[in-house]
């Protein structure tokens, strides 16, 4: 069962995209502008990759337990978990997905490269971000914020399991020699196997003892995800631009003139549709008519003289002369 999807990231994508077009960022500031674009939507394509995997196998399951895209705050301490998997063995899989376009290789010391233009480069480990998931997770446990299931009076441990999920098209180099924990790498398309192999493996006859009921189970998940706590960043501010919203009460208004609203100018408002029963007006493109954020519509009225005060969406905006 799924308790809880991947949050949404169009409203940082939408920022930033508008902060690339900003015409203060310099030429280096737009460089590390569109690098976070990338990363962010590659980290994205590679969390949908393994939510895939884990929605074809879990997706009506009442044995197993998915929770997407966690953030947990504890003692002063932050993990950001892309999955969380939790069975009726009270085991829980901790999973770092990681989208390596050209593969990773890790040496004998656990040293890990990733490849960028056939060329390595180092990287932190992810099996050691993982396990630092693992014990703020422990210490979410232990701070009693969430009650962990009882027998007899005494709480049930859990068992963890690290992973790091690798996207399908990369390749892994790894070690010659044997190191048990470079076993928890799994490549994406073949977790849900691996997971198989781990239970098949398993002979030990008190991981039966520690069986619990599914309705159980899925409170434990749903009480973890009340912990849940998302970050909202403050993106103008990390390159050092103004605020998106500021920067439309900047625009000087002349003499006699009567200021209006950046969305109710006359050629944008003609585009704005009533929604729902709040009657709260969205903008569409002016062009292909799709709906656009507010931050878009900002960014169109901030350049109205290129735009002539109508507001595009980000493929129209290519178009315009």
């Amino acid at each position: 069962m799924i308790i809880k999807e991947a949050d949404s990231r169009q409203d940082d994508l939408d920022t930033l995209e508008i902060l690339l077009r900003h015409p203060k960022a310099k030429s280096e500031t737009r460089k590390l502008i569109d690098r976070e674009i990338k990363n962010i939507r590659s980290g994205i394509k590679g969390e949908e990759e393994a939510a895939y995997e884990m929605k074809m196998r879990f997706k009506d399951s009442k044995n197993w337990f998915v929770i997407h895209d966690l953030r947990i705050e504890v003692d002063g301490l932050v993990a950001q978990i892309d999955h969380l998997i939790i069975n009726r063995f009270l085991e829980i899989y901790v999973c770092e997905s990681k989208r390596f376009f050209e593969g990773i290789v890790i040496n004998e010391q656990m040293e890990f490269s990733a490849f960028y233009g056939g060329k390595p480069y180092g990287i932190p480990s992810p099996i050691e971000q993982n396990k630092k998931h693992v014990l703020i997770l422990e210490k979410l446990f232990n701070s009693k914020a969430v009650k962990l299931p009882e027998r007899l009076g005494l709480s049930i441990k859990p068992k963890y399991m690290a992973n790091v999920l690798v996207s399908k098209n990369a390749r892994i180099l790894r070690p010659n020699k044997k190191i048990d924990e470079i076993e928890s790498i799994v490549k994406t398309d073949q977790f849900i196997s691996y997971i198989d192999k781990l239970i098949d493996k398993d002979n030990n006859l008190l991981t039966l003892v520690k069986v619990v009921g599914s309705d159980t189970v899925e409170k434990l998940a749903r009480d973890i995800v009340s912990q849940h706590k998302p970050i909202k960043f403050n993106w103008p501010a990390k390159f050092g631009l103004p605020d998106i919203e500021e920067i439309s009460k900047s625009i000087p208004v002349k003499e006699n003139q009567v200021k209006e609203e950046p969305l109710e100018y006359k050629a944008v408002e003609k585009q704005a549709e009533e929604s729902g029963d709040n009657q709260k007006k969205k903008l569409i493109c002016y062009s292909c008519g799709i709906k656009i954020p507010y931050k878009v519509g900002i960014f169109c009225w901030n350049n109205k003289k290129k735009f002539g005060g109508y507001a595009y969406c980000y493929d129209c905006q290519k178009n315009v002369i």
